[in-house]
């Protein structure tokens, strides 16, 4: 009888898995189609190399600053749990997380980087998983905050600013909903923080169905994950965790900047945000490699306000995606090569912990 349940439980597993992966690979297809569609192949062809290359090489070397700038930040939310973590374990975290969400689908990596520090550090996991929710909320916050700095500077800069009228509509509908998302997550985990005996209680009624073994492991994670977000107690400490947010996004916004300017594209630093905040929402697509969500919001981004040519788009866009995956990828190997590990073990990590 048991034998059976499991073979059961195996089954649903993989039809559940078949069916996320049919999922994902459809999206992956829908936004490549719109991504190629009407491309004419010998322009896009032609644009590829005709690069500043002085700009170019500055664009490679500011491609993994977000790393670094990322695993400063993070220590603003560890040090509750444990002082003096290593800089470059965090960083060596982020680079591995990224690399495998560059590599495989479903964002895995957003759960192996916490769980690859926590195994480094001795720290628990779901308290390290708790601060990754954390960075990705005010990632969303900060991203938003700076569109809606973008829409405030249109009436002083309006040189600048020629999008039409519907290309704006759609990029304030995708604020406001960013920003949505981010201030409901933000006050379910402060309630749940606040309110902790009255979340573990309701969730422990949610868990009822399961056996006791999960459920008691299941609880073990939230009380872990709760204690991750101690740093909602010192002001001080939001204050400069917000700050550095800011830091992250505009050496991010500053890397596609130089990128735009490698192919002439002459755009003030600041105007080049609607861009980046677009392919944010594609990057956030759980497609293998940010592949397909990633290139249509950036051709969206280019085309509606920048003014760039859709050939010419495409080819950035192309150039852009690959020279991120490559330099992410070459220093998550790196990092791997060295701890002696496989990037299928740094995986499994993270599907370790979602099932």
């Amino acid at each position: 009888m048991t034998v059976q349940r499991d073979d059961d439980n195996i089954s649903h597993q993989m039809r559940k898995t078949w069916i996320r992966l049919g999922i994902i690979f459809f999206l992956t297809a829908v936004f490549l189609f719109f991504f190629f569609k009407s491309v004419d192949w010998n322009d896009v062809l032609a644009n590829l190399t005709n690069v500043n290359l002085k700009y170019f090489l500055l664009a490679l070397l500011l491609a993994p600053l977000h790393l670094l700038t990322r695993s400063i930040r993070w220590q603003y939310l560890i040090k509750y749990e444990k002082k003096g973590v290593s800089l470059y374990n965090r960083f060596a975290a982020n680079a591995i997380g990224f690399t495998v969400n560059f590599i495989f689908p479903g964002r895995i990596g957003e759960i192996a980087k916490p769980i690859y520090l926590a195994q480094k550090e001795d720290i628990k996991r779901g308290f390290m998983v708790g601060t990754v929710v954390v960075e990705r909320i005010f990632d969303i916050i900060i991203c938003s905050m700076l569109l809606g700095l973008y829409f405030v500077s249109r009436p002083i800069f309006p040189a600048y600013y020629q999008a039409g009228d519907d290309a704006y509509s759609l990029l304030s509908f995708w604020g406001i909903f960013g920003i949505s998302i981010a201030i409901f997550l933000l006050l379910l985990i402060l309630a749940v923080y606040f309110y902790k005996e009255k979340a573990l209680t309701v969730f422990a009624f949610l868990l009822r169905p399961f056996s006791k073994k999960i459920s008691d492991w299941a609880l073990r994670i939230l009380e872990e994950f709760i204690q991750g977000l101690k740093f909602f107690h010192s002001v001080g400490n939001l204050f400069m965790y917000i700050l550095l947010s800011v830091v992250v996004w505009l050496g991010i916004t500053l890397f596609y900047w130089v990128f735009l300017l490698a192919y002439n594209i002459d755009v003030m630093y600041f105007s080049t945000y609607p861009y980046i905040f677009l392919t944010g929402v594609g990057a956030s697509i759980p497609t293998p490699g940010m592949v397909g969500g990633f290139h249509y919001f950036s051709k969206l981004g280019m085309t509606s306000f920048l003014n760039v040519e859709a050939n010419l788009a495409v080819s950035i866009t192309i150039v852009v995606h690959a020279v991120q995956l490559v330099m992410t990828c070459l220093i998550g190997y790196a990092i791997l090569w060295k701890e002696g590990i496989s990037l299928l073990q740094i995986k499994k990590l993270g599907e370790d912990l979602k099932q």
